[in-house]
């Protein structure tokens, strides 16, 4: 080297040793000048390679890269002038030594290489070069030391040696600073960028490298977030690359590779076998199938490779950076030692303590910076991953057989969308543990080992039988919570039947049996919480102790193995911050395995699902059909599954263009099946079909998209005014819209939950004939409308006469009504044609045809006669959507009671969004679109379900007070007292530690070794103890503040009155009890726990650094400022990015279940590919609020890190400015504290923010347990004699009643008086306040003015349970509680066996209930599902006879029963309550003419009140109800 140089590389005295270091010139000149051209060589073929695929259009020629190129031609004449400088040093005959030659050559051509990368990077379109940046940086940083040394060389000399090598370094030394200035800056966008369409695009792509480094441009939308709540239009489009359309094509090209290859190994195994087959046409086809199949079992195309091929390099990128982290992870704790060495050494000069610290910050920002890199490499794979994953099933789902379908419910499949892929994406994350992580423990392992020999194998001892501790609890807890989520899901079920079942509830006075009920599951449920609690306090406990245990055995073994062996600092501080860095990987390793597990088990599930069989396209020819016919299908046969046997046998059909033909026969014998054999939905197994022109089909059961009703007619097509109103009219729909909200832009719940089952059967019809296709092919859609309607809708649109006349219509019907009119009828038998013809033809042949004839007619004239009833069923129809009172006639009862139920779950939008699962899509159902003005007059006078309101901004202190309140203060006090005194052991232990460091060495050896070890293991152990008593002290806390909630909240339910339950959807107060209580159950304790820990260790932190260097304090003000402010920012705007996530959620996965029940409409009108893209759409609206909310958690790491990184250089440059007065103890002490600092101040921001958004739950919790609540159920001093009321006697005085406030009076001064024992019938139009006379006997309703008596008291005296018991009602839906039917009779257990079965056999129910095995124990499903509604109506009069009470109301059920359950219950009624007074609501007059007085209300106020005949006689309003009922 000193012949190349001429002088000597390396001196250590110039170089080391000494105050005032130089590096000596010939290291200058080499390694220094060379160490940036290496690295530029080095990266270069790599970066060339990224260049190649990156395209993004050119970056015109802007004046920053006009001045980067010019500076970095003048840098290359700069180094050629030194080398031509040299030569002429030559030509002077002083011969210079070659490194004068080498250096500006190899520096001269790499600045040539930087400038023209520069312009290549121009055209490639990249605006802010990484590699550059490093380059420019290197070459300042390298060139630092020589500036600093010829300054130094010419002061001390007072002259300057070789004038031009100096004055052209001093200009190279501009120069390079000038360029790393100037490549920090970008350049503008490329040319042709799709950027520019973008309305909001994301800051990252045109960021500069810096910025995308630390995340800087995310700040904009943090101090957004900070300003006020976000919303859907501050988020940023995604990155193409992250778009659905893109990620999807690109794995489905993939999985298409893999599938292929598959195929072509089968191919190959077929072809050997099947040669001669393939000769013959005719049977090819099967013998191949039983060959593919035989070979099929070996192995299937596999996904996962699809998806490393998809998502590989990118993810790879980042555990490049996993990789670097670790090894720089090991760089600081080698620093450490070196540190701890250099305060021993008295002598050392000081620039070695600052250069070690500088190099410790420099190596924790390095890895502050790689590790987020990482972290974002690996969140973004995940992301994508999701959005390939759920895009393929999507797919997927459209194409899929019917048999496969089967083999797997929606909800199956919905959750392979949902929770199988979050599984990918949650295993993402930490993938890189399973090489990382052994990495990390062999290096850790090696350091130690050559810290403190073997004894270290006694540590790892301990930490390796830990593990299996932990995996015990982890285990165990994860039993408890399967039983938990079913305690919790009966609560919730139980909880859900009673708000629905709520007016039944109180009118019956049974609340107290079903809080008794729900008590005790709730009991069990919080006795499985404290199970659970205590797993937790014993993980944390291994989990703190577990670094204390490891160093307590490994120092203990150490000093006790040999007495020579001594523990100084550098050794315990070095091994700590080594144990630290185990703590992690231990702790993951087995918690990746377990979901590396889990999401095998998932992959193997989608993989089988993406490997089923896809449907044929070409089934239907849909080309070329036989002339003047439309559908032709000859020889078929048809089955749902190969395997299956056909369904559809030798259909030989030809059906003439425009005509109509009936497909007729009995139930089961394949009429659907030909339609869908038509469709190509089926297997066709032989034979051909075609169909021509385009399809239009209304299934049997109507599918109905959430969307709005105008939406779901139009169904993707051009929009014509003309064409639609003909069609709404065609369809009957105009009168369901005069009554809906929002006309046709009422938003449709999911399947279509607010329309009866005759709107939905109409809309799919009206979506048919809109969209004006060549073949119709209609399942049945008749039979879901009133036959009046059925007729309007044949003769209007199907029929010869209506709106399809021309087309081709295929009509399965059973009305028989219709069939004289068709052009063909079809019959089927047992899936085969029996016969074909018309009318006519059909009767004479008196075949099959004649013979289903004969079957329905007797039918036919009962359906008349119900049509003077149905009449106004739209109407009426209309009035239950707008109003709440239930006393109008409605021939559905079951979607009747589902609407009304709908209605009240309208909003269910919890304030995080999150609802739970099954109220998905129920989110944005009524409101109107913004998009399109509602029609004015169509909007009711009064709200009748106000909007929730969301939280937003920073959560108040009052909450914090409320729930310390629920945990108790002296539970909270002592908690953090705990918390403190653990800490205080744990500084305590390393203080002691320290000190035993410094214990002076005696003959080699310390003395009072054993004295040492033991009060540092008692220390330590006093630590443990205490975690476990403080987590276990905040853990009951926790569940005795959940049990108070909880048991208030319910307690205050029970007692709301009956108007707060008509105006607030359930689906919200079910969220309060669901959601919310579970995050006070589950979310808020842990949380709090991990927020008190890092809280006291960041202090503790704190407290150790300013103890051993009292300047740090000085520093500490400025960081605590800064760390508030970007705690302030990350987490108002985390938490608004956390609910807009959860928000945009459910739409995917319930447009999902939606597509596949409504698979086959959509294929049969085409419109798979619109449907694709609206799902893409909602992934990616999905993923546009998740990748900031990733960004997010990124930027604080990084700002949060360098924090922290801070406090490590100043801990450091303390201890080193502090030497001469510290000992080596304490500056490890405080070191190795700073080094762990950053995580807690990490975990503490999150925290902190999990706590502010979960905290929340605790304030509606509390809103919804201090609503206000109705009379009380007993009052003691006035509780009314045993056998009141004797007589029976109501009185009406002056009374008046409106149903809640600001509303009109329903009541106006009703004053009547009913004897005992009189039977009164009550009539009027709907809304004349008939149900609301009887609600006011309740006092479900509170008088305005006037009041009740009932045998002389007044009723708004006593306790509301002593009037409710002692009156009955039959209420007008029949409602039962899921539970035996002895509890749904006799809830408290009052009446004896023989009683109930008595009233069981005057309800006619005895033949039915004794019929069951179970008998009274029979168990009713929820609703009372599995009970016709006769029965059910049944029930409610069996429990009127077991009370038996003086005064009886009848809300006569409507159209829910047959004329034959109706007289029973009259019968009975009249029979068993002869001598109570008894006021039956009628709908149908004819029960009430024997009554003995009736009375007609109108508009609230009494219109006539006598006796049946006497009003008939005076010929007023009765008279008309009556002649109207042919009664007259």
């Amino acid at each position: 080297m000193e012949a190349f140089c001429g002088s000597r590389f390396w001196d250590p005295n110039i170089s080391v040793h000494t105050n005032n270091p130089d590096l000596t010139p010939c290291f200058q000149n080499t390694i220094l000048a060379w160490i940036p051209s290496i690295y530029l060589w080095a990266v270069l073929p790599f970066y060339l390679l990224y260049l190649k695929h990156y395209k993004r259009g050119y970056i015109v020629l802007s004046i920053l890269s006009r001045f980067k190129t010019i500076l970095g031609v003048l840098l290359w004449c700069v180094c050629w002038a030194d080398l031509f400088f040299s030569f002429h040093d030559l030509l002077q005959s002083r011969t210079p030594p070659p490194v004068y030659f080498v250096t500006p050559l190899i520096v001269g051509i790499t600045m040539v290489l930087a400038t023209v990368l520069l312009q290549y990077e121009r055209l490639r379109g990249v605006q802010s070069s990484g590699v550059l940046i490093i380059f420019w940086f290197l070459s300042v940083l390298c060139a630092v030391g020589p500036f600093r040394s010829k300054i130094t060389a010419a002061t001390a000399q007072g002259q300057i040696k070789e004038r031009f090598r100096f004055t052209t370094f001093f200009i190279y030394f501009a120069l390079i600073l000038i360029e790393l200035i100037l490549s920090c800056f970008k350049e503008n966008p490329p040319f042709f960028s799709p950027v520019n369409s973008d309305p909001n695009p994301c800051p990252e792509l045109n960021s500069g490298f810096l910025s995308k480094m630390t995340f800087w441009w995310f700040t904009r939308m943090a101090i957004l977030g900070y300003k006020r709540p976000l919303e859907d239009k501050d988020l940023w489009s995604l990155n193409k690359d992250d778009t659905s359309s893109i990620i999807v094509q690109q794995l489905h090209k993939e999985w298409d590779k893999q599938k292929d290859e598959w195929k072509q190994k089968e191919d190959v195994a077929y072809m050997k076998t099947s040669n001669h087959v393939l000769n013959h046409f005719g049977d090819g086809p099967e013998e191949a199938e039983v060959l593919i199949q035989g070979k099929r079992q070996h192995k299937e195309p596999s996904f996962l490779k699809a998806l490393l091929r998809t998502f590989g390099p990118y993810f790879l990128i980042g555990s490049f950076y996993k990789l670097i982290k670790d090894l720089l992870s090991f760089v600081n704790p080698q620093l450490l030692s070196i540190l701890i060495g250099f305060t021993k050494d008295k002598d050392a000069p000081s620039w070695w303590g600052f250069l070690i610290a500088a190099l410790m910050f420099f190596s924790a920002v390095l890895q502050t910076i790689i590790l987020h890199q990482h972290f974002q490499y690996c969140f973004v794979t995940g992301m994508r991953l999701r959005t390939g994953i759920t895009g393929m099933i999507y797919r997927k789902s459209l194409v899929i057989t019917n048999s496969a379908k089967r083999s797997s419910t929606v909800g199956e499949i919905v959750n392979l969308m949902s929770v199988d892929g979050q599984r990918f994406m949650d295993l993402v994350t930490f993938l890189d543990m399973l090489w990382s992580a052994p990495l990390q423990i062999c290096l850790a392992l090696y350091f130690l080992w050559q810290n403190l020999g073997p004894s270290v194998l006694a540590g790892v001892a301990v930490m390796v039988l830990l593990i299996p501790l932990n995996a015990a609890i982890a285990i165990k807890t994860r039993a408890l919570q399967v039983e938990q989520m079913r305690y919790k899901d009966s609560r919730i079920k139980l909880m859900n039947e009673i708000l629905s079942g709520i007016k039944v509830l109180k009118l019956y006075a049974w609340e107290p049996s079903f809080q008794e009920k729900v008590r005790a599951i709730r009991k069990n449920e919080l006795h499985v919480l404290k199970k659970g609690a205590y797993l937790h306090c014993l993980s944390t406990f291994a989990w703190i102790s577990a670094p204390f245990l490891v160093a307590l055995t490994t120092f203990a073994v150490y000093v006790s193995v040999d007495e020579n062996n001594i523990l100084d600092a550098e050794k315990a501080f070095v091994s700590l911050s080594l144990f630290n860095i185990l703590r992690f990987p231990l702790n993951m390793l087995p918690q990746v395995i377990s979901n590396l597990a889990q999401t095998s088990v998932s992959l193997k599930r989608i993989q089988q699902f993406l490997s089923h069989e896809e449907l044929d396209p070409n089934c239907v020819e849909t080309k070329v059909v036989t002339p003047g016919y439309a559908i032709t299908v000859t020889n078929g046969t048809f089955s749902w599954a190969k395997e299956l046997k056909p369904s559809l046998k030798d259909i030989n059909l030809l059906v003439p263009s425009g005509s109509l033909v009936a497909v007729v026969g009995h139930v089961g014998c394949g009429k659907s099946s030909l339609v869908s054999a038509l469709l190509g939905e089926m297997e066709k197994l032989e034979g051909h079909v075609a169909v021509k022109g385009s399809v239009a089909y209304v299934p049997q059961q109507a599918w109905i998209q959430n969307a709005t009703l105008k939406d779901n007619i139009l169904f993707g097509q051009q929009h014509n005014e003309q064409k639609y109103q003909n069609v709404l009219e065609a369809c009957a729909l105009k009168t369901d819209l005069e009554v809906l909200p929002g006309g046709d832009h009422t938003e449709i719940g999911e399947k279509g939950i607010n329309l009866s089952g005759g709107q939905r059967q109409r809309v799919s019809i009206a979506r048919a004939v809109f969209s004006d296709a060549d073949v119709y092919l209609l399942d049945d859609p008749l039979s879901a409308v009133d036959s009046h309607v059925a007729k309007h809708i044949f003769d209007n649109v199907i029929g010869p006469e209506g709106a399809l006349k021309g087309k081709t219509r295929m009509l399965v019907t059973h009305g028989i009504t219709f069939l004289p009119q068709v052009d063909h009828i079809v019959v089927l038998v047992d899936g085969k044609i029996s016969e074909m013809g018309s009318y006519q033809e059909l009767l004479k042949q008196n075949g099959a045809f004649a013979e289903f004839l004969r079957n329905y007619a007797p039918d036919e004239d009962v359906e008349e006669d119900e049509l003077t009833m149905l009449e106004d069923e739209e109407v009426l129809l209309a009035e239950d959507t707008l109003s709440n009172h239930t006393d109008l006639a409605d021939n559905e009862p079951v979607t009747n009671e589902v609407r009304k139920q709908f209605l009240r779950q309208i909003s269910v939008i919890s304030s995080e969004g999150e609802c739970p699962k099954k109220m998905s899509a129920r989110r944005r159902v009524c409101e109107k679109k913004s998009a399109e003005p509602p029609q004015p007059q169509k909007i009711p006078t009064e709200k009748l379900i106000q909007a929730e309101t969301s939280e937003t901004g920073t959560v108040k202190l009052t909450v914090f007070w409320q729930y310390m309140k629920a945990v108790g203060l002296v539970t909270s006090l002592v908690t953090c007292f705990l918390y403190g005194c653990q800490n205080a052991a744990a500084i305590g232990a390393n203080i002691w530690l320290s000190d035993w460091t410094n214990e002076p060495v005696i003959n080699g050896t310390q003395r009072n070794t054993s004295m040492r070890v033991g009060v540092y293991a008692a220390l330590g152990l006093l630590q443990g103890l205490l975690v476990l008593i403080s987590s276990f002290t905040l853990a009951m806390g926790g569940i005795n503040a959940a049990r108070k909630l909880h048991a208030a909240l319910l307690e205050n339910k029970f007692h709301t009155p009956q108007s707060f339950f008509d105006t607030t959807p359930t689906g919200r107060i079910i969220n309060r009890f669901s959601k919310d209580i579970y995050v006070i159950d589950e979310v808020i304790p842990p949380t709090i726990l991990m927020f008190l820990g890092t809280f006291f260790t960041s202090v503790s932190t704190m407290l150790v650094i300013i103890s051993s260097t009292p300047f740090f304090a000085v520093v500490i003000i400025p960081l605590a400022i800064i760390y508030f402010f970007v705690q302030r920012f990350y987490v108002a705007t985390s938490r608004q990015l956390k609910r807009l996530e959860s928000v945009s959620r459910s739409p995917i996965y319930s447009h999902f279940s939606e597509t596949i029940t409504g698979a086959s409409v959509i294929r049969a009108y085409r419109r798979e590919n619109s449907f694709v893209c609206l799902s893409d759409l909602k992934v990616d609206e999905n993923q546009k609020s998740y990748f900031p909310n990733i960004v997010s958690n990124r930027w604080l790491g990084v700002r949060i890190e360098l924090i922290g990184n801070f406090v490590v250089l100043f801990a450091a440059l303390f201890a080193v400015l502090g030497k001469n007065s510290l000992n080596a103890g304490l500056v490890g002490l405080s070191v190795s504290y700073a080094l762990q600092v950053t995580l807690s101040l990490n975990w503490m921001v999150r925290m902190t923010s999990d706590l502010e958004s979960n905290i929340v739950a605790v304030e509606r919790v509390k809103e919804y347990s201090e609503t206000e609540t109705e009379a009380p159920w007993i009052i003691e001093d006035k509780r009314p004699p045993e056998n009141w009321p004797a007589q029976g006697e109501v009185e009406f005085v002056d009374y008046s009643v409106r149903y809640r406030k600001g509303l009109d009076l329903v009541l106006k001064g009703l004053s009547l008086r009913v004897k005992g024992g009189e039977k009164i019938g009550i009539v009027g139009r709907t809304g004349a306040g008939k149900s609301s006379m009887t609600l006011c006997l309740f006092r479900i309703l509170e008088a305005v003015k006037g009041e009740i008596k009932i045998d002389g008291v007044r009723i708004s005296e006593i306790g509301l349970h002593d009037l409710r018991s002692k009156i009955t009602i039959i209420p007008q839906d029949p409602v039962l509680f899921s539970g035996t039917l002895r509890m749904n009779l006799d809830p408290f257990n009052k009446y004896s066996e023989d009683e109930i079965w008595k009233a069981l056999e005057l309800s006619h129910l005895k033949k039915f209930v004794s019929s069951k095995p179970d008998k009274l124990e029979y168990e009713c499903s929820e609703g009372g599902e599995n009970l016709s509604v006769g029965q059910r109506q049944l029930v409610c009069l069996a429990r009127a006879l077991l009370r038996k009470t003086r005064i009886l109301v009848l809300d006569e059920a409507t159209a829910a029963i047959d004329l034959e359950t109706d007289d029973l219950i009259q019968m009975t009624i009249r029979t068993q309550f002869e001598d109570c007074t008894v006021l039956t609501i009628a709908h149908r007059l004819n029960t009430i003419m024997d009554y003995t007085r009736v009375l007609v209300l109108d508009k609230g106020t009494i219109a006539e009140f006598d006796t049946p005949s006497s009003l008939i006689a005076s010929r007023g309003i009765f008279y008309g109800m009556a002649k109207d009922a042919g009664l007259a």
